[in-house]
């Protein structure tokens, strides 16, 4: 339970949970005043006294004897939020140590613990597949498809090119127009392209194409309802869980170079300057010349040669306009490091590697921007005229708590840092201004992380609200439809308005449920992806524990110091008790631990060295000690 306003919170004690478990919906009832943490003022109580709706019922973990009762067998979950073992009767010969799915099937009160029944042997515990597995089906995600989506994934396998073919009648054509695909170096799918030509006034028509998934997948269908479900792809570390199947993904729905396809496009007339002129939306067919990796496009610009030179730098010179007006529109612009592991074929890690940001992948990401936005404003006075009879989904993120920005702002006081906020509320252009003064300061990392943490999560809904990290009054997602369930719902929704396509009454009913439902979804994907990051990057520093680091202080709390390692990003914890010579108490107004008699510090984005003492690759963790 909780809302949003702090102070109506309550806070439930272990021995109040009753057989609740994390997130789900319960009934309580006051139960007194419970201390608070870390100089926090004692806080309302309350105890669960009925489950109303668990939020998940299937967990992943190894099978196990009870140490005190080796009769007793149970599966001791991975999750970290679930706190109980679940009990099963029956091993179905499983040997134990391996990790299996169990499903809860019963928890009463009363009962110690909840009961449970194995759904699957995933395989032996620490083996790279088993462990990969295990982290997309602890979040929800089957890595294969139920036998009536794999059916139909085999009829349209069997149609092929035909489907394309037979629809590209009556449809805006686009293959004549130069058009290409610009993707990461290991994509295998592409759902976004480019068409670009000048016009004889001068002006440029960009078409922003994206896959027409909604073509191939029609509600009431194995495919849509599976879709529908899963609401996202998963990109874990070595693999993609994706939402659609293969057939789709990979073939008939990507904008593979050399043949024809079928898009839904966003299509601007754009002046010299950028600014858009006319907007156009509706069904497309195109045909791709050219799929770019980001580095073989800029690689064509930095030496000013290559297949696609005059298109890629006309979009590259209308990116950086686009680009420009956004920022200084107040578009916060956080720089943020992206680490990919490099896996050799048996699965373990072999190098880490930073993520370059190309300006190709700027140049894709203003045209998607650009296409978003215009979708969201286009269906949205749709939606205004039809008087809400019609809704649409909007990608939207909350200006920052007020609460969060004065104590932002208080805290930038004492760093010597003025942040432009009246009454909690700030705008992106003076959030950018402070991150631009920090830049190259030994307080960057502090300030850019306090400032981070002081923002809203962006989720989807029905009822539009901007897109404060974008300074967007009207956002969506149209850009990724094989890869996100929304997308695929706004291009039903623009072919509905462009071609009279019939929405059934059905979905348009829940789409409030399938926006909470994406959004849902959404972050379970990305603690899968994090977590299978994590652990590889676990494994690949097993190799060197004993060996010194350079790292900087990325959290605070009472237990200790959450360090990140400058090379390769990989996060670890000092135990406050292992620095061992004075006592430290955590200041949380100011990020830090202080000494009780030195008055030594240790705060948020503090340059430290450490020594790495242990790893542990299947709890995603690593342990440090202070180099003094």
């Amino acid at each position: 339970m909780g809302t949003k306003d702090k102070a109506d919170d309550l806070i439930i004690l272990k021995e109040n949970l009753g057989v609740a478990l994390h997130g789900d919906t319960v009934r309580v009832e006051p139960a007194g005043i419970a201390p608070g943490r870390a100089g926090d003022p004692p806080r309302p109580a309350a105890k669960v006294v009925a489950v109303l709706e668990r939020k998940n019922t299937t967990f992943v973990g190894p099978l196990i004897r009870a140490e005190n009762d080796p009769s007793l067998i149970l599966v001791a979950p991975d999750a970290k939020r679930m706190h109980v073992p679940i009990r099963v009767a029956d091993t179905q010969n499983i040997p134990f140590g391996h990790k299996v799915l169990v499903e809860i099937t019963a928890w009463n009160e009363g009962d110690p613990l909840p009961t449970g029944v194995i759904k699957e042997d995933i395989g032996a515990a620490g083996v790279h597949e088993t462990e990969m597995r295990a982290l997309a089906l602890g979040q929800g995600f089957s890595p294969t498809f139920p036998p009536g989506v794999e059916q139909e994934a085999e009829a349209l396998e069997e149609q092929g090119q035909s489907l394309v073919d037979e629809a590209i009648a009556g449809r805006r054509d686009f293959r004549h127009i130069p058009t290409c695909t610009i993707d990461p170096v290991d994509a295998k799918d592409f759902d976004d392209a480019l068409s670009v030509q000048t016009l004889p006034n001068g002006d440029i028509e960009v078409g922003v194409h994206i896959a027409d998934v909604s073509h191939f997948v029609r509600p009431g269908t194995a495919i849509d309802t599976e879709a529908r479900e899963r609401a996202t792809s998963v990109y874990l570390v070595d693999r993609t869980i994706p939402m659609l199947p293969h057939v789709l993904s990979n073939n008939l729905c990507s904008l593979n170079p050399d043949v024809d396809r079928l898009a839904v496009s966003a299509v601007f007339t754009l002046d010299q300057n950028g600014h858009v002129k006319t907007k156009w939306f509706g069904k497309t067919a195109i045909h791709s010349a050219k799929r770019f990796t980001y580095e073989e496009a800029q690689e064509v610009l930095n030496k000013n040669n290559g297949p696609l030179l005059s298109e890629l730098v006309t979009l590259r010179d209308l990116a950086r306009k686009i680009r420009a007006e956004r920022i200084a529109k107040g578009a916060v612009e956080f720089d943020t490091a992206e680490v990919k592991v490099l896996l050799d074929a048996e699965g373990k890690p072999v190098e880490i590697k930073l993520k370059e940001r190309l300006e190709t992948m700027m140049l894709i990401e203003d045209f998607m921007l650009l296409a978003n936005v215009a979708v969201a404003e286009h269906l949205g006075a749709l939606t205004e005229k039809s008087n809400g009879a019609i809704p649409s989904i909007y990608r939207i993120h909350d200006a920052p708590d007020a609460d969060r920005i004065e104590a932002l702002t208080q805290f930038l006081r004492v760093m010597g840092y003025d942040l432009d906020a009246k009454g909690g509320r700030v705008k992106g252009t003076a959030l950018n201004k402070l991150i631009a003064e920090t830049k190259g300061t030994p307080e960057e990392y502090l300030i850019k992380t306090a400032t981070l943490r002081s923002m809203s999560k962006a989720i989807y809904a029905t009822k539009n609200a901007g897109h404060f990290g974008l300074a967007f009054t009207h956002y969506t997602h149209f850009t990724s439809p094989i890869r996100r369930y929304p997308d695929l719902l706004i291009h039903r929704l623009v072919k509905h308005y462009a071609d009279g396509e019939v929405i059934p009454a059905k979905e348009l009913a829940e789409f409030d449920h399938l926006a909470a439902h994406a959004s849902e979804r959404e972050v379970g994907a990305a603690e899968a992806e994090r977590d299978s990051v994590k652990m590889k990057l676990a494994e690949y520093m097993m190799a060197h524990i004993g060996e010194e680091f350079d790292a900087i202080i990325s959290g605070v709390s009472e237990r200790g110091l959450y360090v990140e390692l400058k090379e390769t990003h990989a996060e670890g914890m000092v135990s406050v008790r292992s620095i061992g010579d004075d006592y430290y108490s955590y200041d949380d107004k100011h990020y830090r631990l202080i000494g009780e008699r030195t008055k030594t510090s240790y705060q948020l984005g503090n340059p430290v060295r450490v020594k790495l003492i242990a790893a542990r690759p299947l709890e995603r963790e690593l342990d440090f000690e202070l180099v003094k």
